[in-house]
């Protein structure tokens, strides 16, 4: 927009307020144009509203991508509102992004907006820590099965970012080379296991220095046997009627992975374990497709595939987890709630939105999304498509996170399978009786 073009809307702007202040000088260039006896005058422009947001995320992958988002929406905003906003963005690491949130939030020192894991919506609710965002219109115009992942008490207090559906990557050269398929028992994982070994790759990626990574195998193995095996297992371990003994079935997994993957995995984070597995030092990792942009940003031709976990040798058991993960919440205690709102829409606003999503390799999510989605979430949908997929499960806060330190010792055999169980049976009873 040229200077004189947005002079005149702000002009414009300044006549309709009917703003009474006024200041008057002699316009150079129209001067020239008219008898010197006769100067024009205009009124001042106004001055923007100075605003600052915090803005708390647990996406330091994605910072370059935000924060060039966030620039656009200033952008937006001082034009259409005459606001000036500034943004402070914090982006820690995922594995301590909710103990430094649970801090702040315990500590009357809430950010404006702040990411959250949809499972955690329960327990953030009830402190009240979450604003009804039912009305915004990025809410309405999100679909109606992610809507559902993000409800409470008929409330939506929350704006989703990723609806996925996930289970391990898989180097698609390398099972093309080797001529194999994704497995779908644990047999046919071992004998996957085997063929990849010989040709001297390592059939998984460990990276083990954040806990958050590992945990994943979890989420994996408990999601695939509760959803086939225990349907109400959950509900049973929260009325003190099921231990973790009953879905023992989950290490079958975890066992071959560990055994089977790459060396030194504590030495190994997540950002270098997107490159080992970018450049086909490993041919699968029990990750998510969030990590897509991380290995394609070291190697931009590789070829990803994403496949269900076997966790039995019924291939019933092996599906997809259909869920949705990260969201966004704006605070109930911002003193700048309308522009933190207008942020909040900003993420689905119609025109710029799909180039957003597209750029971090995010799932359509709203009606305002329209792009052509990436070859792995095609092929992990299907498993939905072929009803081979789940409801990713939602544990007691403070569960996962046990679980995830765990899995840590539990690799460097400094817990035993039977440790493992006992601490998560007490852990869960704890979490249950710290929501009554």
């Amino acid at each position: 927009m040229n200077k004189t073009l947005n002079m005149s809307i702000i002009l414009g702007l300044v006549l309709a307020t009917g703003c009474s202040t006024s200041t008057s000088k002699t316009n150079t260039d129209a001067s020239s144009a008219a008898p010197a006896s006769t100067p024009v005058s205009t009124k001042a422009a106004a001055t923007p509203k100075k605003v600052e947001l915090n803005v708390f995320m647990s996406y330091p992958q994605y910072k370059e991508q935000f924060e060039k988002y966030f620039e656009q929406f200033k952008a937006k905003e001082l034009a259409e509102k005459n606001v000036d906003v500034t943004i402070k963005t914090e982006m820690p690491n995922s594995d301590q992004a909710k103990q430094i949130l649970q801090t702040r939030l315990a500590s009357n020192d809430a950010p404006d907006l702040f990411t959250i894991h949809a499972n955690d919506i329960p327990a953030y609710y009830k402190a009240g820590y979450l604003s009804d965002l039912s009305s915004q219109a990025a809410i309405k115009s999100l679909y109606e099965p992610v809507k559902k992942t993000v409800t409470i008490d008929g409330k939506i207090v929350v704006l989703p970012f990723e609806s996925t559906t996930w289970g391990y990557l898989y180097n698609k050269k390398i099972f093309r080379d080797l001529g194999i398929t994704p497995p779908n028992t644990l047999d046919e994982m071992k004998a996957v296991i085997a063929k990849i070994t010989s040709a001297n790759i390592a059939p998984f990626e460990l990276a083990f220095q954040e806990s958050w990574v590992p945990q994943l195998m979890t989420a994996q193995s408990l999601g695939g046997i509760v959803s086939s095996k225990h349907p109400d297992w959950i509900e049973k371990m929260s009325a003190g009627q099921a231990s973790y003994s009953d879905v023992a079935a989950i290490f079958d997994i975890i066992d071959l992975i560990n055994a089977n993957g790459t060396k030194k995995p504590f030495e190994v984070g997540n950002e270098a374990g997107a490159a080992e597995f970018a450049n086909g030092k490993s041919a699968m990792w029990v990750q998510g497709p969030w990590n897509a942009d991380a290995i394609l940003k070291v190697n931009p031709s590789f070829e990803m595939g994403v496949a269900a976990l076997p966790v039995s040798n019924d291939p019933k058991d092996t599906m997809i987890n259909l869920s949705t993960s990260t969201s966004l919440a704006v605070s109930p205690t911002t003193k700048n709630k309308e522009v933190a709102l207008d942020l909040l829409n900003y993420i689905l606003y119609e025109k710029d939105s799909s180039a957003l999503f597209k750029q971090l390799k995010f799932n359509p999510i709203s009606t305002v999304h329209k792009f052509e989605v990436n070859p792995w979430v095609k092929e992990s949908s299907a498993y939905v498509e072929n009803g081979k997929a789940y409801q990713d499960l939602k544990l007691p806060n403070g569960v996962t996170d046990e679980q995830a330190k765990l899995l840590q010792s539990y690799y460097a055999k400094t817990v035993t399978k039977e440790q493992f169980i006992q601490t998560m049976d007490k852990t869960w009873a704890a979490a249950v009786k710290a929501t009554k």
